[in-house]
């Protein structure tokens, strides 16, 4: 006895960016239920890009452009801009005053000793009573960095969400003296 559900897979034909129903079993089963359609040619779809970012841990502030700009500024003692992207993106432009404290290679960074942090990022680790404001390339490092830093016990965090690409893209003054943050950097926190 044959079954009366009829299963049915979807092909996408990208020439005429149409969703073609067609039916795993036979046309005149298909045909009996009513299943043989197809849909007429959509439009071409324009699909962008779109970044996701979980929602901002509670006690995270979200900072802005102008906020950052500010910080750069007018730097103070009690707030450090934390650059999290690698090394070669660091180095081909960086905002001014930031560290660069990788996280995709180094995630265990806020986790480490004082004098392991410095050993190994040429830099003093920043105590949990500073203010440390994270940025990457769009915002999603960063998000990654202020809830690792919220776990390791750092109450004052913040993530600047537009990042980098916000960054440029608004005209902010950017850095290129050489590397700082990293082994051999001069950056005292």
């Amino acid at each position: 006895m044959a079954s009366r559900r009829a299963f049915v897979r979807l092909s996408i034909r990208s020439s005429a960016s149409a969703i073609v129903r067609k039916p795993f079993c036979s046309p005149q089963t298909s045909s009996h239920h009513g299943l043989r359609a197809q849909l007429s040619p959509a439009p071409a779809a324009q699909f962008q890009q779109i970044r996701w970012h979980s929602a901002p841990p509670s006690n995270s502030k979200v900072y802005n452009y102008e906020q950052v700009k500010a910080i750069v500024e007018s730097p103070s003692d009690d707030t450090v801009l934390i650059d999290v992207r690698e090394p070669s993106e660091y180095e081909a432009g960086y905002i001014p005053t930031a560290l660069n404290v990788p996280i995709s290679s180094q995630p265990d960074a806020l986790f480490l000793a004082p004098d392991e942090f410095q050993d190994r990022f040429g830099f003093i680790k920043p105590p949990p009573q500073k203010t440390l404001v994270f940025y990457c390339k769009a915002g999603v490092r960063s998000s990654a960095a202020a809830q690792l830093a919220l776990q390791h016990g750092y109450q004052k965090v913040g993530e600047y969400r537009g990042s980098w690409l916000d960054w440029n893209k608004r005209g902010g003054e950017e850095s290129r003296e050489g590397p700082r943050g990293h082994k051999g950097g001069e950056a005292p926190v």
